[in-house]
């Protein structure tokens, strides 16, 4: 978990009269990017410019809004807490409904999520973050010609942060392409959505970083990305050199609230796994063990007595699931699944994910300082027991 001045920052802006001038002034104060040198004489040259990059993906890129249940006021906009009471902030932008203020019997309050999106087929159906649209089951998509659409939420999946949209009647929409490699770090980047609800914008930079683990509820790795991506941008696509897209942005780490240059993305490869699932029964289906976990790192090697140890410690069971039935204890160090030995709870949760429904899974453990297994059949993972770690 990550605590302290150091947030992650959801990119769902929160505009006021007052927030959307703070936005702009930011803006104002915003430093462009600088070449990359290096001094080395074998590294591939980057790109001349990124204009051909962006006039070819720009039509593409959609803005995104929807109307969501008003979220508890707090000291910044688009501000929350996650579950666990880390500061979690996102890079979209939140407009309050016009009965956000009231008492009595007046509706429930409710508020404009801003982001952004992208077509993938030329028929209309568009990726974008789950946290913009909450409960919402339509979204209004603007493309870059100024027109807006209204689109179906045909799936949502809290777990990637994932949802895909589908808008009628055209089939001749720009659409881009998820990319078949992973990026390296190092790699050039496109950064595109609809900053501070402005419209398209792109900031372009680099891959800092594969595989990263957060540890904040989600068991999905982020690409890493070292661009000026801001509030609106979430649900937005970044690009590879070739146009492809290489993830879907949808955090910043965020110790004021504005963006420091440091963001995170779903990966391709993960929406390529969410979206066909989304598109056929509108969510994504996963095993469930029904066991709070985390994982081993020295300080808790040191607890359990145990060195150079790795893998995750169960620290709570739930009474009637499949972990408790199986007889999965608190304490139990967990090292590997079937056979396969996992370095940290988010490699055994994404295990476990992974597998089907009633099938069975073989857990290799240790147990008061001794080795056992035991075998846990999986259930499903409900909406209501899927973490929630990202903040709407």
């Amino acid at each position: 978990m990550m605590h302290g001045n150091s947030t992650l920052a959801r990119l769902r802006t929160s505009v006021t009269s007052a927030a959307f001038s703070s936005a702009l002034l930011a803006m104002t104060s915003l430093v462009y990017a600088q070449p990359v040198h290096s001094g080395g004489d074998h590294v591939e040259a980057g790109p001349g410019g990124f204009a051909d990059l962006a006039e070819k993906a720009g039509p593409a890129v959609i803005g995104v809004s929807a109307t969501v249940a008003a979220a508890d006021d707090d000291d910044s906009p688009g501000h929350s807490l996650g579950p666990d009471g880390s500061d979690q902030d996102m890079p979209g932008q939140v407009v309050p409904g016009p009965d956000r203020r009231g008492g009595g019997n007046m509706p429930k309050p409710t508020e404009t999520s801003i982001g952004s999106g992208f077509f993938i087929s030329a028929d209309g159906y568009a990726v974008t973050n789950n946290h913009l649209l909450a409960g919402s089951d339509t979204a209004d998509v603007r493309t870059n010609d100024n027109k807006v659409y209204k689109a179906k939420v045909l799936g949502k999946d809290s777990v990637s942060d994932l949802a895909l949209l589908k808008v009628d009647g055209r089939t001749d929409f720009s659409y881009v392409k998820l990319a078949d490699q992973s990026p390296r770090a190092g790699d050039w980047v496109l950064a595109a959505g609809n900053s501070f609800g402005l419209g398209n914008t792109f900031n372009a930079g680099i891959v800092s970083a594969r595989a990263r683990d957060l540890e904040t509820g989600p068991s999905e790795d982020f690409v890493q990305i070292d661009a000026r991506i801001n509030r609106g941008d979430s649900g937005g696509p970044s690009f590879n050199v070739q146009g492809e897209v290489i993830g879907v942005n949808s955090m910043i780490v965020s110790p004021s609230g504005g963006s420091v240059g440091v963001a995170f993305a779903v990966p391709a490869d993960t929406v390529k796994t969410v979206v066909p699932q989304l598109k056929e029964k509108g969510a994504v289906t996963r095993g469930w063990m029904g066991a709070q976990v985390q994982s081993v790192t020295p300080d808790v090697a040191e607890s359990l007595g145990a060195n150079n140890r790795r893998g995750a410690v169960v620290v709570g069971v739930q009474s009637g699931g499949p972990a408790a039935k199986a007889g999965l204890k608190r304490g139990d160090v967990i090292t590997s699944v079937n056979d396969e030995p996992i370095k940290s709870a988010n490699e055994l949760t994404k295990k476990v994910y992974a597998a089907a429904p009633g099938s069975s899974v073989k857990l290799a453990m240790v147990r008061d300082n001794a080795p056992n297994s035991l075998n846990v059949t999986v259930g499903k993972l409900a909406q209501s027991q899927a973490p929630v770690g990202l903040p709407k």
